[in-house]
């Protein structure tokens, strides 16, 4: 009996005992599939140059991290609260020290809440990863500050205030006036106690005009005339440089590890609101938010909100309050499930909470499209 044939004949088909037949073109196929191969593992663990942005983890302020309450006080009446108050942040990868992989890189393409940045845009080029982790520290420590000012003036203290001034705006009616280490005292002849004060005085100055401030220099007392000129708010502003020293009347404590930059201003002003007062803001909702701080209660503008809304309604958020500056980043990327409600200061996120608590939420302002 004759043994297989193949299609094309006798003999064409391989024996086991010669094994199949390597050609040239079977031979340069194989090489260029290895090297192809080792190119792409190559390349998958080449750090890349860009910074990849997802959702972070959020915080209570309510509660606790690391073992201690996020908000220690003492030194006034506390109230219980109920619900949760939560702080959101964005998760960075692709800064000093923290390179991505170019698959890193390219899984974040392809997910609709992440964002993939050139470094150079998010980092000058030569930071180092301590210049970066300090800068994030202390805009942490100044929002706390702020956070911590803005808090008590709006449940009714005054945070007195050493308002050292380190320098003036260049071209500026205050440049060659003031000095560095002038002690602002007074302003067209009242009394200067806190830094909300002379914020409250600069309101009722239009652009342009002459002010009188009032400084101890070498311990002596000068009045200096400056001229204003209008900021970037449209207001008047003296073209100073203020270092604040506050005296605080109640003690608070932030105990938050590894979070850095200053956008839990809000949250943070809001849970000291919370504690000191009955409100019970949350009213056992969990709500998120974020927002700079100005220790006049503003609330600023925030970078990576859609990740942090994102990261928000994971952790279980309902209702977000986000900048009002930040709106035009907000429309069309509002998760399934979340109520967004855009506030400009400390006092209109209280109240429209206290809104969300009585059940009368529904005329609060949002982020509306063009």
């Amino acid at each position: 009996m004759s043994g297989p044939v193949s299609p094309q004949g006798s003999g064409s088909m391989p024996s086991p005992e010669t094994g199949p037949v390597v050609t040239p073109r079977t031979r340069t196929l194989s090489w260029a599939g290895l090297i192809t191969v080792l190119l792409l593992a190559v390349l998958v663990f080449l750090p890349a140059p860009f910074v990849v942005n997802s959702p972070g983890p959020t915080f209570d302020t309510l509660g606790e991290s690391g073992g201690k309450p996020v908000l220690q006080i003492s030194g006034a009446k506390t109230y219980p609260t109920t619900g949760e108050l939560r702080l959101v942040t964005v998760l960075e990868a692709g800064g000093p020290g923290y390179a991505v992989t170019l698959d890193q890189a390219v899984e974040g393409w392809f997910r609709k809440d992440t964002v993939i940045l050139p470094r150079d845009l998010v980092f000058p080029p030569g930071t180092t990863q301590e210049q970066e982790q300090e800068e994030s520290h202390q805009q942490m420590v100044s929002s706390q500050e702020q956070a911590t000012v803005a808090a008590l003036t709006e449940v009714g203290y005054e945070v007195p205030a050493t308002l050292t001034i380190i320098g003036a705006v260049p071209k500026s009616g205050a440049d060659g006036v003031v000095e560095k280490g002038d002690v602002v005292t007074t302003f067209d002849g009242k009394s200067v106690a806190t830094y909300t004060g002379l914020l409250k005085a600069l309101d009722d100055v239009t652009p342009g005009d002459d002010v009188t401030l009032g400084v101890k220099r070498d311990g002596a007392s000068k009045d200096l005339t400056i001229t204003t000129s209008r900021g970037s708010d449209g207001n008047a502003q003296l073209g100073v440089y203020i270092d604040p020293k506050f005296d605080f009347p109640v003690d608070v404590t932030i105990n938050l590890a590894n979070v850095g930059g200053p956008s839990a201003g809000l949250m943070f002003s809001l849970g000291i609101v919370d504690k000191l007062t009955p409100d019970d803001l949350a009213k056992g909702k969990t709500v998120a938010g974020t927002g700079t701080i100005d220790v006049d209660g503003t609330v600023g503008a925030i970078g990576g909100i859609r990740q942090k809304m994102v990261g928000a309604r994971r952790d279980g958020a309902t209702w977000f309050l986000a900048p009002k500056t930040n709106c035009d980043e907000v429309v069309g990327y509002v998760p399934d499930g979340m109520h967004v409600v855009a506030v400009g200061t400390l006092h209109e996120a209280r109240e429209d909470l206290l809104s969300i608590q009585h059940g009368t939420a529904s005329g609060l302002p949002t982020c509306q499209g063009p």
